[in-house]
């Protein structure tokens, strides 16, 4: 049975009658590394808290379903980690997933403390604001995803690849055409007017892909809606679970749909440049649109935050707030710090290795700039 405030059974209860189990709708992160340590983040469904445990209390959280009292979890602890808990221990583990709202039967968390100044919400001006587009995003997703979510499946989705791949390797390799389309289209209003609406297009389905794949894994699409900062305006899609999704892959794969997205919409316009004959204006425009649109998706890939770029390369050094953990490694060992060495051998590697490839990234994107201006210089 489940105790209701959600604490070990007092009065000397046998233990294996109680049987922990999380509230419905929390969620359990797999491991992410936070500086020298690996957490898991635990968020609480009614009050969108997340809070971090590390690995010897995951353990526990993550089988505690209502099935096995605490002499099974107890038991299972000590095959894993050689040490059995005290009731000490018990009460500290259970009294923290109470007080936060965790366990079933028990109350919920405690609200925030209000501030002594309640601080007024972001005001909507002519200049800047967001405005939500639906009422519920998450059913928006969903209906979306049951419209077009055949063309996720990987009969679809590897040959999309592959033709957005050979379409980039002929961008490079004619990158002194695509070049001059684009000077040649900022000199045109009329061509240079219709290839902006259509990257504006692009980004809008870059965000909604992001809720879509995200549906796909699970995910939970909190907000869809337009952001202005003029004379940008640009759409958003907000994904509430994103680091909770049940796999790496998942999330690398939500990062990425985005990139992919906007790729994608390339696609027959580059068909049409490199088939179909055209007079010269339309097919600098069209060379200009394909430069102009690789730049936009390929630079949200950059692994810089908050790009998604950043948010692939966190995932594949399996860590959460990797840029401030990598510099505070870097920062530790460059100045021989002891504390360096109490990273773990997993953590240094990841922490140098994004090191390492942002600053690579850094001298590509300057020695790409310095080409550009080259080339106009001598042509």
């Amino acid at each position: 049975m489940t105790a209701p405030t959600g604490r070990a059974p007092a009065g000397g209860a046998p233990a294996d009658r109680y049987r922990p189990e999380l509230r419905p709708g929390v969620l359990v992160s797999d491991a992410f590394l936070l500086g020298p340590r690996t957490v898991h983040l635990v968020k609480e469904p009614e009050s969108g808290k997340s809070y971090e445990v590390g690995a010897k209390e995951h353990f526990l959280i993550a089988r505690m379903d209502g099935t096995r009292g605490l002499d099974d979890l107890g038991a299972a602890y000590a095959a894993e980690y050689g040490k059995r808990l005290g009731d000490a221990n018990w009460q500290q583990l259970l009294g923290m997933l109470g007080a936060r709202g965790l366990l079933a039967g028990g109350p919920p968390a405690a609200p925030a403390e209000p501030a002594a100044i309640p601080a007024d919400p972001p005001k909507r001006t002519l200049l800047r604001g967001t405005l939500p587009l639906v009422a519920d995003a998450n059913a928006t997703a969903e209906r979306l995803h049951r419209t077009v979510g055949f063309l996720l499946a990987a009969p679809v989705v590897v040959p999309l690849l592959l033709l957005i791949a050979a379409m980039e390797t002929v961008a490079v390799a004619r990158l002194g055409e695509l070049l001059d389309g684009a000077v040649a289209l900022f000199t045109n209003p009329v061509l240079l007017a219709g290839s902006a609406v259509l990257l504006w297009f692009s980004t809008a389905l870059h965000e909604l892909a992001h809720g879509v794949v995200a549906r796909r894994y699970g995910g939970q699409v909190a907000e869809i809606g337009l952001r202005w900062r003029l004379p940008v305006v640009i759409m958003y899609c907000t994904v509430d679970n994103y680091l909770y999704l049940r796999t790496r892959w998942h999330r690398i794969a939500t990062a990425a749909a985005g990139a992919v997205m906007n790729l994608a919409v390339l696609l027959p316009f580059c068909a049409v440049w490199l088939f179909v004959p055209v007079d010269d204006a339309t097919g600098e425009a069209l060379a200009g649109l394909l430069l102009l649109g690789s730049v936009q998706a390929l630079a949200m890939l950059v692994p810089f935050p908050p790009l998604d770029g950043y948010k692939i390369a966190s995932q594949l050094c399996g860590a959460t707030g990797l840029a401030a953990s990598s510099r505070e490694y870097v920062r530790l060992a460059v100045r021989r710090d002891p504390a360096a060495k109490t990273y773990p051998r997993r953590a240094r590697t990841a922490f140098l290795g994004y090191t390492a490839g942002s600053l690579l990234v850094l001298a590509g994107l300057v020695a790409a700039v310095v080409a550009l201006l080259l080339h106009f210089l001598t042509t």
